[in-house]
């Protein structure tokens, strides 16, 4: 698939989209790139340390946060977005849910809108359909259902993915992710994980953003501070089961270990 002006063999790699917040609330980086200067910086930090993708974000959506007025979401990342766009040449992702910031966003640059909400909200599908832009569509629901089996979020994906195409998307504009730590208990986010090559099967990259969560924490009874390690534990998976993109904070240490895993990946003879 193509993003901007490059081509993403997701087949056979594993790229790295590194998160640049741009809110005051978010989990784990909350306010700490909310200045001009501090996110430019931390964009031009994760490009040296490798990373493939920047994904920006003006409204936290960790677990209880409060919506944005899309105004502000649109004062937060468009002037970054814009700066980004005219220095350097790597593709740009928009996070946002709002159909309207979306489309502003990709007059200034962005060349792929990450959903955490699967083109549920009103007017999304139509903006990505008309853009021809690449979406990322999250599984994500509005409460966690306690009975959900692996076949039935299966399910689930394929529904968001057939609206999409419904929609006018083609099915090469699409990526998935599996939305973790969203509407989900702890126990259901680890059965997606372990069964991250059934996601692949179903004709679209995958991106997988587990970074620091409180899966990993819940795992490992660690702070969000001191989730390196199962950050890089599922990274590694993702290599494993062939996802096109791992969505994380700690961009160097994840090239490092993905660039590893694959070349082992290379000789197995099975």
């Amino acid at each position: 698939m193509y993003l901007g002006n490059r081509e993403f063999d997701t087949q056979h790699h594993t790229y790295v989209m590194g998160i640049l917040n741009l809110t005051p609330d978010s989990f784990s980086d909350g306010g700490r790139y909310q200045r001009m200067d501090r996110a430019l910086y931390r964009a031009q930090e994760m490009i040296a340390e490798g990373a493939d993708i920047l994904d920006l974000g003006g409204e936290s959506t960790r677990p209880g946060h409060e919506s944005v007025p899309e105004a502000e979401e649109m004062e937060r990342v468009l002037p970054v977005l814009e700066r980004l766009h005219e220095r350097f040449e790597i593709p740009l992702s928009l996070d946002t849910s709002k159909s309207r910031v979306a489309a502003e966003g990709i007059a200034a640059g962005a060349s792929l809108i990450n959903d955490v909400w699967g083109l549920q909200k009103e007017g999304m599908s139509r903006v990505i359909a008309e853009s021809g832009v690449c979406c990322c569509l999250m599984h994500n629901r509005t409460k966690i259902t306690e009975d959900l089996t692996l076949d039935g979020f299966v399910a689930q994906m394929e529904d968001d993915l057939h609206r999409a195409l419904e929609a006018g998307i083609k099915r090469e504009q699409l990526i998935l992710d599996p939305g973790i730590g969203f509407a989900k208990t702890q126990e259901q986010n680890l059965m997606i994980l372990g069964n991250l090559s059934r996601l692949t099967q179903l004709g679209c990259p995958i991106l997988l953003g587990v970074s620091r969560k409180s899966v990993i924490g819940h795992v490992l009874d660690l702070p969000v501070e001191k989730r390196l390690e199962g950050t890089l534990a599922v990274t590694a998976e993702a290599v494993r089961c062939r996802c096109g993109f791992v969505r994380v904070h700690d961009v160097k240490e994840n090239v490092r270990l993905i660039r590893m895993s694959e070349r082992i990946r290379e000789q197995r003879r099975d």
